[in-house]
């Protein structure tokens, strides 16, 4: 008799850990491939790791405009007066 209620607590406890095993990789691997992706998660979470995105410093707003071409760019009189590539 005591075999048996003892199997049984095995079985049950075995049973848990096996579940708690399998949401536990299942967690990971949704964390992994999709959640991760999320800032407002990684901060609930405490991750330390940033994506790759978010280590290279972004370019502020001057940056960008700097870094398009002038030819694009229409330029004041007194640009085009100091240039020294035009051809007057």
């Amino acid at each position: 008799m005591w075999q048996s209620v003892g199997l049984t607590l095995l079985v049950i406890v075995a049973t848990l850990v096996c579940a708690l095993l399998f949401m536990l990789f299942g967690w990971y691997v949704v964390w992994q491939l999709f959640l991760s992706k999320f800032k407002f998660l990684r901060e609930l979470v405490g991750d330390a790791g940033t994506p790759q995105a978010e280590t290279q410093p972004s370019e502020t707003k001057s940056e960008r405009t700097a870094s398009v071409p002038t030819r694009n760019r229409p330029r004041t009189a007194r640009q085009r007066v100091a240039s020294p590539d035009s051809t007057l």
